[in-house]
């Protein structure tokens, strides 16, 4: 293996040098015209949602990342490089669509793949962008998934209007047979790592399974468990994120995610309000009011609502800002 190193001063200065090689595991890795090209600096900035952290690229003037899936993998690296669970791009508005959106944003996780969305990535990118100066209420932004609008609050809080869940299975996609209304699955039987789960599948731009357990520590192995369902092709055809929740009480559940592409994470937006719409479609808890469901992770807290009158799903949480500095790309 190369030599990489990464030097990190106490001022808010930091000089990743990275040269590890990259793995292929990433299912959708698109390179970009406009890469940076080694012995390039690139300035980045460093942000986190709930320990979700990710580094933030400021591409305003471009279409496309300025990085490749390749060197956003290395600059994930945390033990060589700067350290992320992905590395997210804010780029300009697609041509002809400025007044539909404001910017676009496009991330790849950690083992260089791309998803659709990221819940907790969209709220550090609207913090991003008002530190940049982009001083404004709400953010139009066009992603993988569609269009999501962040809402800055009066208590330092982000709101993202998420849209709506997607239930029919092969949209998700699964090929787990429907079983419920909408061409849904919910709590399907099926097994995988030699257990049999009851599995409700969501799509909130990217395909979640939200299993129910009784007891987080105790009825799961997490380390085995998660990564043998996200790679189970057979029903998840685009693998798919994994979260493990139990309901502590009608307002509150507490939850565990494997995430497609970066594995255990301290916290998942869009598997958040997958599983809370999973939640109340399986009867275990009520739908709520305003207040929203809190959820619990690794990380925190996450407020969810899934609004009857709109079928949107709305998430509010922190994004906060961690240091700033400059990679040397070799």
């Amino acid at each position: 293996m190369r030599a990489a190193a990464l030097f990190l001063s106490s001022l808010p200065l930091a000089n990743a040098f990275a040269t590890l090689p990259s793995s292929s595991r990433g299912a959708n890795r698109q390179s970009s015209s406009l890469s940076a090209k080694p012995g390039d600096v690139i300035e980045f900035a460093k942000y986190e949602g709930l320990g979700n952290d990710f580094i933030l690229i400021d591409d305003r003037d471009k279409a496309a990342p300025s990085l490749t899936p390749d060197q956003s993998e290395r600059l994930c690296n945390r033990n060589f490089c700067i350290g992320g669970d992905g590395v997210i791009f804010a780029l300009k508005a697609p041509e002809g669509q400025e007044d539909e959106y404001d910017f676009t944003m496009r991330i790849y996780n950690s083992d260089g793949s791309e998803p659709e969305m990221c819940g907790n990535g969209i709220r550090c990118f609207a913090q991003f962008l008002q530190d940049l100066g982009e001083d404004a209420e709400s953010y139009r932004i066009n992603t993988l998934a569609g269009p999501i609008i962040p809402v800055m609050n009066s208590d330092k809080t982000i709101t993202v209007d998420m849209g709506e869940p997607i239930l029919d299975g092969p949209s998700v996609p699964t090929t787990l047979p429907p079983n419920s209304e909408h061409n849904s699955v919910l709590e399907q039987t099926h097994t995988c790592n030699g257990k049999e789960w009851k599995i409700s599948m969501v799509s909130m731009g990217n395909p979640h399974a939200i299993i129910f357990v009784d007891d987080l520590e105790n009825d799961i192995d997490f380390e085995s468990d998660g990564p043998a369902l996200e790679g189970d092709t057979s029903v998840f055809p685009a693998k798919t994120n994994v979260e493990f929740v139990q309901v502590m009480s009608p307002t509150h559940l507490k939850m565990k995610v494997w995430e497609r592409g970066a594995g255990p994470t301290l916290a998942c937006g869009t598997g958040t309000c997958a599983l809370v719409v999973a939640a109340i479609r399986a009867g275990k808890i009520p739908r709520p009011g305003k207040e929203g469901v809190r959820v619990t992770l690794p990380g925190g807290d996450l407020f969810i609502e899934w609004r009857e009158e709109n079928n949107k799903v709305y998430m509010s949480g922190p994004a906060t800002f961690s240091f700033k500095g400059n990679a040397s790309l070799k």
